[in-house]
């Protein structure tokens, strides 16, 4: 990312945040994270006498994964930009994870934890079904969406895998025919 976005021309088409309007207010956020300290006692709480039967667990997780999906597809989202309108990326795990920030907040978090605060950065705003059925696809690599992930747990990843991300793409896919590996 460059510190000005690009040429002028295309610096008058897209959004800016001016960040450094947003670090007090991140900062702030940060301050009030922090947790309590814990009292003097015994330690770790007790675990419950019983687990809950696994498979309904799994079913649990999977429809509460499936309503953040689709809020996440019906949502528009923030993507920093470099100079040539790419989105920004980082790769981990062998996966091309695209950045995206729930608003400029969550985009100003994320430049404080990068020691990039004070400078203005251009983004765009897609929606996420955008990025998972379009951007995604055209990354060429194993590919998926970072959402607000300066915010620790409450950051939130759409990985390239089916039902999240075009199967033909999905790394679960045996190269997009349908079949599982």
């Amino acid at each position: 990312m460059s510190e000005h976005g690009g040429d002028a021309a295309s610096a008058a088409r897209r959004p800016r945040s001016p960040l450094h309007d947003y670090v007090d207010l991140a900062l702030d956020d940060q301050r009030d994270a922090i947790a309590p300290e814990a009292p003097e006692g015994d330690g770790l709480p007790e675990r419950p006498a019983t687990l809950p039967d696994a498979p309904d667990e799994t079913e649990r997780r999977r429809r509460e994964f499936a309503v953040l999906l689709g809020e996440f597809r019906r949502t528009p989202v923030l993507v920093p930009v470099d100079e040539d309108d790419a989105p920004l990326t980082a790769d981990f795990g062998g996966v091309r994870w695209i950045y995206a920030f729930s608003d400029e907040s969550a985009l100003a978090r994320f430049a404080l934890a990068r020691g990039e605060g004070g400078r203005e950065w251009a983004y765009r705003r897609w929606l996420g079904a955008r990025l998972l059925d379009a951007m995604v696809p055209a990354v060429g690599v194993p590919c998926g969406v970072a959402l607000d992930c300066a915010d620790g747990a409450d950051g939130m990843v759409f990985p390239p895998v089916r039902g999240v991300v075009p199967d033909a793409v999905a790394v679960d896919m045996n190269g997009g025919t349908g079949d599982e590996w």
